[in-house]
């Protein structure tokens, strides 16, 4: 017979665990919504129906208003800052999902969660029940018997802590759970705003109870306890007892345990199902409910291959491919703008789809009707165009067919053949409409059409317009795939791609395998969407004071990273495979030697059967934490804290060092080659980060590793495309800390960049009192962290944990940076101001960043959202700089003709295949445009460095 089990939810303490742990990456609906909460909250409770499998749960809510509590204490919770809007907001959505799901919520008018909770498990358990109390609150420790536990869930995906009589006990170091709130009476709460006995913390108390059993006991003896402890206890008798009746949960609430009303039972899908289409929980309804529902919009945490790409699909639009953002590499914001839908005001009509627009879509066949659409086309100033393909890699896939656009609801399909022969002879009639360069081309994420088109030997030569690009922009925490825009801007749903060819998968097809008359309709609704969104975004663009940025930064990338992503880069692959070896056999030494030291052989890969060793075997840790599946964690974080204890850690973690370098590039590499080009072909996404950075995918350069030894090794593989090439790498020299001195006009940080002096050493110089000559590197060390963590927010608590030193000598460090470089909080506060009263922040571009929480009543969020406003024009402006350097190198080279290329961009560094004999004009050329693509203000001066070698490690 299956055990009678019992799971008791105090609902807002998960709530409010669940809205903070997505507050970095928070979810937004397409109207603006944030759905943290209700996202989070509904995770947790589906992975805990899922993993625990309990018979029966209830989610119990505090009452609204006073309870008991305040009448005896009135500053009961009073320190506790208001909740967050968007966490207020997501309650009635909470409720009904747990209505949906066919679970009972609880709540007692005049009484706690933690009240109910403990008053329901004391009778389930005397009915036979093992009751979990899902909850992180540590008062909840005082209810725990061998039958009633505390399930405290882990935090951002950390491991589950099931605490039992002993946990409890090791926890406050008791002799008994009853002394909980003895030990709450002594020390108080401040989370509750329980004051306790002022100037007794968690050691002392405990010790005080060690002694004496009970807190009356303490409180009858304290005239027997000598020194200044004795004497806080006579003077704070009556507050501690107050604070351990207020830290005492009630367990006579009425009401009673239904079993009936808390049996899990089947959900109401339907209902759930209206929910999630409501929220735009896309991927959570197909995988729970098995639905596809109308939105597009990403999920937080969306799982990605080992090289941060989204899964494969087989088929593809431009239009579509644009929208599988890989989330892994985004500088995570704050909430939406509410502005973008002030200006553009969304339709409260029924969404429409095609068929309900009158459209005229026309088929082109034949040479004559194509020669006739050219001639058409050729009178047009502007056209919208988009590609259909076989698959997602513009590199590899093949031309399907080819739509255009320039008048709304009226669109053209060109149908190309499997024949590749065939459809470059089709492309050859359109080359007039190519080569015409008084054609702007507008397109949907264009740079893969630009590059489907390029390696048919084809260009755009006309100047061209991006309205993924456009609503980058314009709302870069928005959603940029071109239906989720459709359905914000338009009212409108287009046709799904998965409606055609069918869900991922092996039966997934490709635009080959439908009808030519309805692969029309799709293709031709892409361009017409597209051009209406254009006309959306052209007045969006003025109004939101980002027309500069579209215009000189963005919108020109797109053809100079089409250029690099078409060129590629030569891999050795003669050395991956020989590292490979090399990396197979220092694994197998390391795996052999946990196997020696563990005393038997296992499977090392399993963190079950790891965990099994480390701590039931091994007995590393007595307090070994549990994952929500119930198996040990063996996590690095976890790992790496019991490094000192047994040197079969070390081991351990060296032996997944090697085989994460080996599985996810060294072996990995080889096999992305492309086999018509030789070379491996990176994809480089605009509209992701926020901040402005690009983001590199298939494979993601920027995740190759750079700090450790072996990690840097995998840069030799990246070589020259031939014996007369050399690589140049070009990197800026500390362009944030440059850019911080700039805009905040620190004349300290100013003057110290302007000499040309090691800003760290002067830093330290000024940061300490002393000459440049006497700083050490111990002291250079510790200006660094705080140079670069300042402007990140980092407090004493922060830098402390970095350094390994006192919180005390911590905050030292940072006083003293903040007096003698007064202008960087100067800056802080000003910018956090000007964000205040604006709703933003920008770059020196005028790149803005919207911070819809910046006046939040709540201190975390916004803190959250004052830290973003003080970093996002450094990185922003960075993020520029490059861009722009990227754009006038490239119109250099074109202009000299030369054959070097510019080949890969990581983060602030640009990598060059170069002609040997070009090698100093190159130079002079990468150089001088770094240098001068941005000036900054208060004459910092910008500082670029270029290395050569015959791979990239050695140019590096």
């Amino acid at each position: 017979m299956q055990p009678k089990k019992l799971f008791l939810l105090d609902a807002f303490a998960l709530i409010f665990r669940a809205y903070y742990s997505l507050i970095r990456t928070p979810r937004i609906t397409s109207k603006g919504k944030n759905t943290n909460a209700q996202f989070g909250f509904t995770n947790a409770i589906l992975d805990l129906l899922k993993n625990q499998k309990p018979t029966h749960l209830a989610v119990c809510f505090d009452s609204k208003g006073e309870t008991e509590r305040h009448v005896d204490f009135a500053d009961y919770k009073a320190n506790r800052q208001e909740a967050p809007e968007d966490l207020l907001a997501a309650i009635p959505d909470i409720k009904k999902i747990i209505t949906a799901l066919n679970l009972p919520t609880i709540e007692v008018s005049g009484y706690e969660a933690d009240d109910i909770v403990g008053t329901i498990a004391k009778q389930a358990a005397a009915q036979g029940y093992e009751v979990l109390m899902v909850t992180p609150d540590k008062d909840y420790g005082q209810l725990v018997t061998d039958t009633v536990k505390i399930y405290k869930p882990g935090y951002q995906g950390g491991t589950v802590n099931i605490m039992g009589p002993d946990e409890v006990c090791a926890k406050w170091g008791i002799q008994r759970v009853s002394q909980v709130i003895d030990m709450l009476g002594l020390m108080g709460d401040a989370v509750d705003n329980i004051p306790g006995i002022a100037g007794v913390g968690e050691k002392t108390a405990a010790k005080l109870l060690a002694e004496y059993d009970t807190l009356e006991n303490v409180l009858d003896n304290a005239h027997n306890i000598k020194g200044k402890i004795g004497e806080k206890i006579m003077a704070g008798k009556e507050s501690a007892l107050m604070s351990k009746k207020l830290a005492t949960i009630i367990l006579n609430v009425p009401c009673t345990f239904n079993e009936a009303d808390c049996l899990v039972e089947e959900w109401n899908k339907p209902e759930l199902a209206q929910l999630f289409e409501a929220l735009e929980f896309k991927t959570l309804a197909k995988r729970v409910l098995d639905v596809d529902i109308n939105t597009d919009i990403a999920p937080a945490n969306s799982q990605l291959d080992l090289f941060g790409n989204p899964a494969k699909g087989s088929a593809a639009s431009a239009s579509q491919a644009n929208s599988i953002s890989p989330s892994a590499n985004v500088t995570p914001s704050v909430n939406v703008t509410p502005s973008v839908n002030e200006v553009a005001e969304i339709p409260k009509a029924p969404m429409q789809t095609l068929s309900d627009i009158p459209h005229h879509y026309i088929l082109i066949l034949g040479e004559a009707e194509i020669k006739k659409l050219v001639s058409e086309l050729m009178q047009q100033a502007q056209l919208v165009i988009d590609t259909e393909t076989t698959g997602l890699d513009a590199n590899q896939c093949e031309l399907v067919g080819i739509s255009f656009c320039y008048e709304v609801h009226k669109a053209y399909y060109i149908s190309c053949p499997a024949n590749q022969e065939e459809t470059k002879a089709i492309l050859n009639l359109l080359q007039p409409l190519f080569t015409n360069p008084n054609i702007t081309w507008v397109g949907q994420n264009l740079k893969y059409d630009l590059l489907v088109l390029k390696n048919y030997g084809y260009e755009l030569i006309g100047t061209i317009q991006d309205t993924m690009l456009m609503h980058y922009v314009i709302e870069p925490e928005g959603k940029h795939g071109m239906d989720a825009m459709a359905q914000q801007y338009l009212n409108y749903n287009p046709i799904s791609i998965t409606e055609l060819i069918g869900k991922k998968g092996k039966t997934q097809g490709d635009m080959r395998s439908i009808d030519v008359e309805t692969a029309k309709e799709y293709a031709a609704e892409d361009v017409d969407i597209t051009l209406q969104l254009l006309q959306t975004f052209i007045p969006l663009l003025a109004a939101k004071g980002v027309r500069k940025v579209f215009n000189e930064v963005e919108n020109p990338l797109v053809k100079v990273l089409t250029a690099m992503e078409y060129e590629g880069v030569k891999i050795d692959t003669d050395f991956l495979n020989g590292y490979a070896v090399a990396l197979t056999a220092e694994a197998n030494t390391a795996e052999e030697s946990v196997y020696t030291q563990a005393g038997m052989r296992f499977n090392l890969a399993s963190p079950k059967q790891l965990g099994e060793v480390l701590f039931d075997h091994l007995k590393l840790d007595p307090k070994a934490k549990l994952t929500k599946t119930g198996q040990y964690a063996t996590g690095e974080d976890v790992l790496q804290k019991l490094a000192k204890q047994h040197k079969i850690v070390d081991d351990i973690l060296l032996f997944r060092e090697l085989t994460k370098l080996n599985n996810t590039y060294v072996q990995a590499l080889p096999n992305m080659v492309n086999p018509r080009t030789g070379r491996v072909h990176t994809s480089y996404a605009q509209a992701v980060a926020v901040t402005g950075r690009l983001s590199s995918t298939n494979p993601n350069l920027q995740n190759i590793p750079i700090r450790s030894t072996r990690g840097k090794e995998i840069r030799k593989a990246f070589v020259p495309r031939s014996s007369n090439h050399t690589l140049l790498s070009a990197d800026y020299s500390q362009i944030e800390l440059r850019i911080v001195a700039a805009i905040s006009g620190d004349p300290a940080m100013c003057a110290a960049f302007i000499a040309g002096k090691d800003i760290h050493t002067a830093t330290a110089a000024k940061v300490y009192n002393i000459p440049e000559g006497e700083v050490t590197k111990e002291m250079r060390y510790k200006s660094k962290s705080v140079n670069f963590g300042i402007i990140y927010g980092q407090g004493a608590f922060g830098l402390a944990e970095n350094l390994g030193i006192s919180r005390t000598e911590a905050k030292e460090i940072i006083d003293n940076y903040k007096r003698e470089f007064s202008g960087i909080q100067k800056y802080m506060d000003k910018t956090i101001n000007f964000a205040k009263e604006n709703g933003y922040v920008e770059t020196l571009m005028g790149r803005k960043r919207w911070l819809a929480d910046i006046n939040s009543t709540n201190f975390t969020v916004r803190g959250f959202a004052e830290r973003n406003a003080i970093n996002s024009p450094i990185q922003g402006t960075a993020a520029d700089m490059i861009k722009l350097a990227m754009i006038k190198i490239q119109a250099a080279m074109l202009a000299q003709n030369l054959q070097s290329r510019m080949i890969l961009q990581v983060h602030d560094e640009l990598i060059f295949d170069t002609l040997i004999t070009e090698k100093e004009t190159v130079k002079n050329i990468i150089i001088t445009n770094m240098q001068t693509a941005l000036q900054l203000p208060n004459n910092v001066p910008v500082i670029a460095e270029c290395g050569e070698g015959a791979n990239w490690l050695d140019a590096h």
